[in-house]
């Protein structure tokens, strides 16, 4: 039976219905580590229903839930409409694209600062996504746990001055050393009620679903996996603040420690390949050296990531498995002899079943790779 899919749109900050309109052409997905989109269109076939969508769909303003078979499976902002009028004996339609609501967070700055010393990094995650909801106007009901902790410290400072993007201060944290996962979660609860919470996951999120065995020849339609060696480095190098406040001096950046992996050129045969970043709100200098052994790590161990397509329905695939283990088995002529192997799923889109075309999911996977060994 084909899944039945419903979009509704709610006032961003109260989440209470405004309208819920058909759709066309709905294509969703989410991640960890990036935000998700959907795109959407509402046919508009007489002035009552461009009055509906107009009032409905107001960019910035408007939060899109889509429902599949009764279960929230995206949740997001609206942040751009498109309107095109009746042509040739066509309805006009409203063009909709919107994102998940981590999106929020590129649009609010850290104006008042935050300093601390030893405090637990997925605490100093949770203390500025509050203090973001406490201003007036800010809270669009994301929900946190307190609870969870990594056991790592960390010492930070953020300047009211260099208003910063609350996101960007997200990322930075948690893509350093010893870092963590985040995203906006989506989903009903016991009672119902759809929720926005912040999770987060040390060292990495992870499912508490069970191990998922997919295959090819099976419900795998087609894989990709792509390798890129465009972005792979075997040295790195990061660039911080400027150590000199005397502006009638010259002004150099701090230089994290140069750090190289482990045996690649030498005895590993790689030519050498440099990999630079920058972190021009980073004063202190073991902070700058975690983020260029992080950023490096990154370079060296994420050149391929293979997706795959599955038919969504009877596949047991949902939101609620990002972070989980997939276990893809294929044989074809790439892989006469097999392949087994695990991964993590990081990303899921979604297009719905629709004339003719089967209800399908792309699925982004991340390989397990062995940690990287680094010298400086």
């Amino acid at each position: 039976m084909t899944a039945r899919y419903r979009v509704i749109l709610c006032d961003l900050r109260s989440d209470q219905v405004l309208d819920i309109l058909p759709a066309q052409g709905l294509k969703c997905d989410d991640y960890i580590g990036k935000t998700g989109t959907a795109t959407f269109t509402i046919p508009v076939t007489d002035s009552t229903m461009a009055r509906r969508a107009r009032e409905a769909v107001i960019p910035a303003r408007t939060a899109v839930w889509v429902e599949r078979d009764g279960e929230v499976w995206w949740g997001g902002i609206v942040w751009t409409r498109e309107i095109s009028p009746p042509s040739r004996g066509r309805a006009g339609s409203l063009g909709v694209q919107a994102a998940t609501f981590d999106s929020y967070l590129a649009h609010r700055l850290l104006t008042a600062g935050w300093t601390g010393t030893g405090v637990d990094q997925l605490d100093i995650a949770r203390q500025i996504v509050d203090w973001t909801q406490s201003l007036k106007g800010g809270d669009i009901g994301i929900e946190i746990d307190w609870e969870q902790v990594s056991g790592v410290l960390r010492d930070r400072t953020y300047s009211r001055y260099d208003l910063l993007v609350v996101r960007d201060v997200l990322d930075q944290l948690a893509n350093v050393e010893g870092g963590f996962e985040w995203r906006i979660r989506t989903y009903r609860d016991a009672s119902g009620r759809r929720v926005k919470s912040l999770q987060l996951g040390y060292p990495i999120i992870r499912s508490s679903r069970t191990e998922l065995v997919l295959s090819a020849p099976g419900p795998v339609i087609g894989y990709r996996m792509p390798e890129d060696g465009t972005a792979r480095a075997t040295h790195w190098y990061s660039r911080g603040a400027s150590i000199n406040r005397n502006q009638a001096e010259a002004s150099y950046p701090l230089m994290s420690a140069p750090v190289f992996i482990d045996g690649a050129v030498e005895p590993g045969g790689w030519p050498r390949l440099d990999g630079t970043s920058d972190y021009t709100s980073v004063e202190k200098q073991s902070t700058l050296d975690g983020h260029a052994r992080a950023d490096l790590t990154r370079s060296w161990t994420t050149t391929q990531v293979p997706s795959i397509s599955v038919r969504l329905d009877g596949s047991g695939i949902s939101p609620g498995l990002l972070g989980s283990t997939i276990r893809l088995r294929i044989r074809d002529a790439w892989f006469p002899d097999g392949h087994d192997a695990r991964y993590r799923l990081i990303g899921l889109a979604t297009t719905p079943a629709e004339r003719g075309r089967p209800e399908t999911a792309e699925l982004l996977l991340e390989p397990a790779a062995a940690p990287a060994a680094l010298s400086a």
